[in-house]
């Protein structure tokens, strides 16, 4: 087994194993990708106060999320397509996190079902779900979590119109996805992840097919995607999913105070401040320079969590310190997942885990729940000063 020391070393090893369209659909953002890159950069900007001379025995990472147990502030964020970066992809990466103790989040836009994580698991995760024109499939995703036995629902606001990423236009990358001789080419380079995909026999979207009206292959489902997603929503449709799921709920991609506190009037639980990993909103601030104006705006009548950028847990402290409850890492266990399959997730959050526990020591701190802004030097104006 080769040596993994941080997620990087994790990131060399999936690109060789998957295909290059896979790949490049984890590994890209929107338009000129901006955001994408801030996501991660911006973190860089943030040091920590290194004390020393403090009692550092007896760490504690372990906190809730939503009131969930979890052994570190931490939770796999919803990836679509997981199921393509490795035969059964979201089944490992759920198992992976149910046994490292931290949340699993689902995808509407998974390859394996809700049924299929379900039967393979033993701890209820949380399902992610967009906010679609269907009613009738709407309320049956969500009664299907609650028959799985789905601890949380997250519903992700933020994709009304989706982003237009060049990599995945140019390799052909949609759902479903558009074969090329030079993709399948690719692919028949990637031995061992075509047997994988050989041995199983989940290879389309669990969740939709044969679930959605209309339904039955690849053609209804590009209509049907194309179709689906709504355009008019606003907050008093929110109100109605709300009404479908009577459990604890999260809304994803908050990027601005305003609508942090919509969500928090429509009866979230939680919200993440998020620009779904550079994705949409080309040009839009880091999730990471966002999260000081919402935590101001909220205070504590909300929980409020971060994704996009999280590729360590020095990145994971610098969130918490800067007031976030919980944090979201997609990319980070996604390139554990096409390395590795289930052994390259658990890795990944073994190398965040210790990142964090030796960071949070070194700032003076025992205990992750103690951890403040007092362990940061943060920049004059990084939040914004904006004319």
């Amino acid at each position: 087994m080769p040596v993994i020391t941080e997620i990087e070393d994790l990131k060399r090893i999936y690109r060789r194993r998957v295909p290059k369209m896979f790949y490049d659909y984890t590994e890209s953002g929107s338009w000129t990708e901006q955001t994408f890159r801030e996501n991660s950069s911006d973190f860089d900007r943030i040091y920590l106060r290194q004390r020393v001379a403090v009692d550092m025995a007896g760490r504690n990472t372990t906190t809730q999320m939503i009131g969930q147990d979890v052994s570190m502030p931490v939770a796999l964020a919803p990836v679509g397509l997981t199921g393509m970066q490795h035969y059964d992809g979201e089944i490992m990466a759920a198992r992976a996190a149910e046994k490292f103790g931290v949340p699993y989040t689902l995808s509407t836009m998974s390859i394996c079902s809700i049924e299929d994580v379900a039967a393979n698991t033993s701890k209820p995760f949380w399902m992610q779900v967009y906010t679609l024109k269907d009613d009738e499939f709407m309320q049956r995703l969500f009664d299907r979590a609650k028959e799985a036995k789905c601890s949380a629902a997250v519903i992700t606001v933020d994709l009304q119109l989706l982003g237009q990423r060049h990599k995945d236009v140019k390799n052909g990358l949609s759902a479903p996805p558009k074969l090329t001789a030079k993709s399948v080419a690719n692919m028949m380079t990637k031995v061992q992840w075509g047997l994988g995909m050989l041995s199983t026999k989940r290879r389309f979207f669990g969740n939709i097919v044969g679930h959605a009206k209309g339904v039955s292959d690849p053609t209804s489902l590009t209509t049907w995607t194309n179709q689906a997603f709504d355009q008019s929503l606003d907050w008093d449709r929110i109100r109605e999913f709300r009404k479908m799921w009577d459990g604890p709920l999260i809304i994803k991609g908050i990027m601005d105070p305003r609508d942090a506190l919509e969500a928090l009037n429509v009866g979230a639980d939680a919200i993440i401040v998020s620009n779904h990993g550079g994705r949409q909103l080309d040009g839009a601030l880091s999730s990471i320079r966002a999260l000081p104006a919402i935590l101001d705006a909220v205070g504590d009548k909300i929980e409020v969590h971060i994704d996009s950028g999280i590729r360590s847990g020095q990145d994971v402290l610098k969130a918490l310190a800067m007031g976030a409850k919980g944090t979201y890492i997609g990319r980070a266990y996604v390139y554990g997942l096409g390395a590795m399959g289930q052994q390259g997730v658990t890795r990944a959050l073994e190398v965040i885990h210790k990142e964090l526990d030796f960071s949070m020591a070194l700032c003076g701190r025992r205990d992750v729940k103690d951890v403040d802004r007092d362990i940061l030097m943060i920049p004059e104006g990084f939040a914004g000063r904006w004319a």
